[in-house]
């Protein structure tokens, strides 16, 4: 079974681009947003596209 190309872990500095912000953006809301979908595997911050989309299409990426 393979995984779709939106189905696999990016790095911290994909997912920022891919989301259009700094990763030093990204790497603050790792840390005050409990809801953001990352994955810590090892030292390394991993994401799914496919959960960074849903986690935006919801509004939870809005700016409290």
């Amino acid at each position: 079974m393979t995984q779709s190309s939106d189905d696999k872990y990016i790095s911290i500095d994909e997912a920022a681009e891919y989301i259009g912000i700094k990763t030093v953006t990204l790497r603050t809301w790792i840390k005050n947003k409990p809801d953001i979908p990352a994955h810590r595997v090892g030292k390394l911050w991993k994401f799914k596209r496919s959960e960074l989309d849903e986690w935006i299409a919801s509004g939870k990426s809005a700016i409290d």
